[in-house]
């Protein structure tokens, strides 16, 4: 599976300086809201093995479940969300979702027992949905498929880096127990994250702009350029069927739906890892015996992300450079799931996050150059139908990951048996990807045959 508009075309001087402006303006603003966005989701796992299972008398259980109902909430309002976004515009739209998860996410800070944590980690997802297909989105009615891989690169980087960057800050806040109001540290924490999302939102309506012709830093050519590169990429979008008919077009399409399973092993192994890599390293404790401070366990836990990130933008500019090809999604899958059952059986800390760290740029070098894909067949409302369906569906990963590894965990004692079934999905997803490109160049081939024959007919 290529995406052949990334090679071999000559690159004007406009569209050089076209491009190297949106990756200034646009795409640093919108990383820094997904670096909130996964700050703010992920902020309960640090909190859990640092004062909040044990003041709200959670189980592992229910912290997995408390964890994972963000997504029901995030689910039922996915494609809702994506299509209101599609209508009113990004500007808007963007900037409303993080107004109202930033104020979510601040009554986190007084959340008292387990029912209230549930119903708040519902609501937190209620009001993030649509976020990540929208940005998605975005992005991809700004740059043409060309540059699509590695815009969403830089994109993508927000993610492991909030780790690096959102997890030594999140042990450090959690150090300042009684600072504000006799606070706990892990309340005091939710505090001080929530605030971004609501100042960010705020700015959302200056600095972004719905469409290139709006934006007063791109000259007239860029400008043009812009417009003329993107409207005739999605009238040759248009002209596929899988491009006509709204969001039967999404709905419909075998290809969005098998995208969609493909997502699911990526967002199960990347939420297990993400909910529960602070509890597993906050059991080295019992584990090897060894005692790290809250500060620590958060550098600690940041760790595997460090790596994760440079082999991102490493992996997505090879992808760029080459065209993407099912190898840059399926070779990172198959590692990934066959290295993170390995890394509980490490004789070491360093040992086990080694293994984890290598799973870690499993995950983070195939997700960007997934999210090429769907794009690249749909536009218009099937685009923004199809991009949050994936999502949507991917993202039950999201919720089963959590609450199976909580459940499983407590069940069988540990977490070896919760991260083969990690492992499962993960090279699942690497099996499906692979099938998905054969299929499709199955279809391609006989199209191509089939218009030759009606030619020949015709002759």
């Amino acid at each position: 599976m290529d995406i052949p508009a990334t090679r071999g075309i000559p690159t004007s001087v406009v569209e050089k300086t076209a491009i190297r402006k949106i990756a200034i303006r646009i795409v640093p603003f919108v990383a820094l809201m997904f670096f909130i966005n996964f700050l703010d989701r992920t902020a309960i796992s640090f909190a859990a093995p640092n004062g909040m299972e044990t003041d709200l008398g959670l189980t592992a259980a229910q912290f997995g479940f408390a964890s994972g109902v963000f997504f029901i909430g995030y689910l039922v309002l996915e494609v809702p969300s994506n299509l209101a976004l599609h209508k009113f515009g990004a500007r808007v739209w963007l900037a409303r979702i993080m107004i109202t998860w930033g104020i979510v996410s601040l009554l986190f800070t007084w959340v008292q027992d387990y029912p209230q944590l549930v119903g708040l980690r519902f609501l937190l997802g209620v009001a993030e949905a649509g976020f990540f297909p929208g940005a998605i989105l975005y992005l991809s009615t700004w740059v043409p498929a060309r540059h699509r891989g590695k815009m969403l690169a830089l994109f993508y980087l927000a993610q492991p880096l909030t780790s690096v960057i959102g997890s030594p800050l999140a042990g450090w806040l959690m150090t300042h127990e009684g600072l504000l109001g006799g606070l706990a540290g892990w309340r005091f924490m939710f505090l001080c994250v929530s605030i971004p999302a609501m100042i960010v939102g705020i700015l959302c309506l200056v600095v972004l702009k719905d469409k290139p012709s709006q934006a007063k830093w791109l000259d007239e050519d860029e400008k043009l350029w812009l417009e003329g590169a993107l409207a005739s990429e999605n009238e040759a979008k248009r002209g596929d069927a899988h491009g006509k008919g709204g969001l039967r077009a999404a709905f419909g399409s075998g290809r969005v739906w098998m995208l969609a399973a493909v997502y699911f092993g990526f967002i199960y192994g990347l939420y297990a890892l993400s909910f529960f890599l602070p509890t597993i390293i906050d059991g080295f404790q019992e584990q090897f015996g060894t005692t790290f401070d809250l500060f620590q366990k958060g550098l600690i836990t940041a760790i595997p992300y460090v790596p994760a990130a440079v082999v991102l933008y490493f992996w997505s500019r090879d992808a760029f450079r080459r065209g993407v090809k099912v190898w840059h999604i399926a070779v990172p899958a198959l590692v990934g799931g066959l290295s993170i059952p390995v890394a509980l059986y490490m004789n070491s800390p360093a040992a086990t996050v080694a293994v984890i760290a290598v799973t870690a740029c499993s995950i983070f070098a195939a997700l960007p150059n997934f999210w090429t894909v769907p794009t690249q067949f749909l536009t218009g409302a099937a685009a923004a139908a199809g991009v949050a369906l994936i999502n949507t569906i991917g993202n039950l990963g999201g919720f089963a990951a959590p609450y199976i590894t909580g459940a499983v965990s407590e069940w069988t004692g540990g977490y070896q048996v919760p991260m083969f079934i990690v492992g499962f999905f993960m090279v699942l997803s690497s099996v499906l990807m692979v099938v998905l490109a054969r299929n499709t160049k199955r279809g391609e081939t006989a199209a191509a045959e089939a218009a030759l024959t009606a030619q020949e007919t015709i002759a």
